[in-house]
C-alpha cells in the first residue's frame, strides 16, 4: 500500500526493517469508520507497535506513515497498521487502559522532511551495527547484539542485545555516543523476541510465527513434545531461536484430550502364556503397540486403544485370558505392501532384453565389418 507521499523509497526502506507483525487481520480496514478516529495502532521496525491518540482527528487509513511523539524526547516515524473500533478491542485485549496509561500523541502525517530524515536514519542502521559489534569484541563483554534502531529524528538509537548474566556496558554506551553522536538505549531482550526481531523461515517452509502474528510468548516445555510422542532430539524440535518450538503448543491441547481415551502405558497386559509391555502408540488412528516379554523375536502385538483398556480391567479384576487373540488386531509388520514398477528403485536401470538387443546388434556390426575387410584384401590380392 502506498504511502501517499509519492515516493516508493519509502516504502521499499519501510519493507527493508525486517518482518510485519500482524496480531489481529482488520478485515473492515478498506471501509471508512463514520466515527474519527481516537486511537491508532502504529508500527515501527519489526515487531515493535504501540498505540496513540489521534486528538486532532486527522483522517488515517491503514498504510499511511505518520510523525508520533517519541517515548521520552523527540519524535519518531511509523506506519500505521490499524484504525477503528478494532483499536480499543485490542487496547483492552493488552490491558491498555488510556486514563491509566495515556497513549502519545500523533503529531501530524509525515512530511517530506520527516520521511527524508527518517530514510537517512534507517539507511545507517546496517553499518552501525556492524561497528558496534567491533567494538563489544574489543571491549571483551559477554553479550550479543541483535539489533539496533534509530529514532525517526536521528536524535536516538536503540540496541537490543542478549546476555545471559549481568553486563557493566557504561563504557560501551560512552564509546558508541562518541562514535555515532546520538543518544544511546540499551535493552535486553530473550531469544524468542530476538528471533520475532529478526526474523526467518521456519522448518515448516514458512514464515517465523513469532515475526508474523505471535505477540506473546507462552513457556514451552519436553512434556509437550511427550504428550504428542515426538522424539525428545533437541535438532528436531528446537526453531530458530535455539529453543523449544513455539507449535508444540498449538495442538497440545487436542493430543492430551485425545490421550485421555487410552489406558495407562505403564500397565502390562497379560495372559496365561505371556506378558506385553507398551512400546508406542499412534493417537490418529486410536491404536496401541506392545512387545511380548516371552517371545522377544516376534513382532509387536497391535491393541486398538478400547480393547487394551478392556484387558487392562480384566486383569486387575484378576481374569487372565488364555491369550491375546480375541483382542489383538495383529502385527505391526503384518500389513503387506504392494509396489508397483513405477515405486522400483530399478525403473530407471536399462532392461535386460535393451541390452541383448544392443549386444546382437553389435556382433551383426562386427560381422559386416569383417566380411568388407575380406573382400577388400581378396580384391587387393587380384590387382
Amino acid at each position: 500500500m502506498s504511502c501517499g507521499t509519492g515516493d516508493c523509497s519509502t516504502c521499499e526502506v519501510s519493507e527493508n526493517r525486517g518482518c510485519g507483525v500482524s496480531s489481529v487481520f482488520d478485515w473492515l480496514y478498506q471501509i471508512d469508520s463514520p466515527l474519527p478516529n481516537k486511537y491508532i495502532e502504529v508500527q515501527f521496525k519489526g515487531d515493535r507497535k504501540d498505540f496513540y491518540l489521534n486528538d486532532q482527528n486527522t483522517k488515517l487509513s491503514k498504510g499511511d506513515f505518520v510523525t508520533v511523539e517519541a517515548e521520552k524526547s523527540g519524535y519518531d516515524v511509523g506506519k500505521v497498521t490499524m484504525t477503528g473500533e478494532l483499536v480499543e478491542l485490542q487496547m483492552k485485549r493488552k490491558n491498555r487502559d488510556p486514563e491509566t496509561f495515556p497513549p502519545k500523541q500523533i503529531y501530524r502525517i509525515s512530511t517530506k522532511n520527516d520521511l527524508q530524515k527518517w530514510e537517512e536514519a534507517v539507511k545507517n542502521e546496517s553499518n552501525v551495527l556492524e561497528k558496534a559489534k567491533r567494538i563489544i569484541e574489543e571491549f571483551n563483554l559477554d553479550m550479543k547484539l541483535s539489533d539496533v534502531e534509530f529514532q525517526g529524528d536521528n536524535t536516538k538509537a536503540t540496541f537490543y542485545y542478549i546476555a545471559d548474566k549481568r553486563v557493566d556496558f557504561r563504557q560501551l554506551i560512552r564509546e558508541y555516543s562518541s562514535q555515532f553522536r546520538v543518544k544511546i538505549e540499551m535493552r535486553q531482550i530473550g531469544a524468542r523476541q530476538e528471533a520475532a526481531k529478526i526474523g526467518g523461515i521456519g522448518s515448516c517452509g514458512r514464515e517465523l510465527c513469532c515475526s508474523k502474528w505471535m505477540t506473546e510468548f507462552p513457556s514451552v516445555s519436553t512434556s509437550a513434545a511427550r504428550y504428542q510422542q515426538l522424539s525428545i532430539n533437541p535438532q528436531k524440535i528446537s526453531g530458530q531461536c535455539g529453543r523449544l518450538k513455539c507449535c508444540l503448543n498449538f495442538e497440545l491441547d487436542g493430543y492430551t484430550e485425545a490421550l485421555n481415551e487410552f489406558p495407562n502405558t505403564k500397565e502390562k497386559l497379560k495372559s496365561k502364556t505371556s506378558t506385553a509391555s507398551f512400546v508406542k502408540l499412534d493417537v490418529f488412528r486410536s491404536k496401541m503397540y506392545y512387545y511380548n516379554l516371552n517371545e522377544p523375536g516376534s513382532d509387536l502385538l497391535e491393541f486398538e486403544a478400547k480393547k487394551a483398556k478392556e484387558l487392562i480391567e480384566l486383569n486387575k479384576k484378576g481374569e487372565i485370558p488364555e491369550d491375546f487373540s480375541k483382542f489383538v488386531i495383529g502385527s505391526s509388520d503384518s500389513e503387506n505392501y504392494n509396489f508397483t514398477n513405477e515405486e522400483s528403485i530399478t525403473r530407471f536401470d536399462p532392461s535386460k532384453t535393451l541390452k541383448k538387443k544392443k549386444r546382437s546388434e553389435r556382433r551383426e556390426r562386427f560381422k559386416k565389418n569383417k566380411l568388407k575387410a575380406r573382400k577388400r584384401k581378396h580384391k587387393n590380392e587380384n590387382s
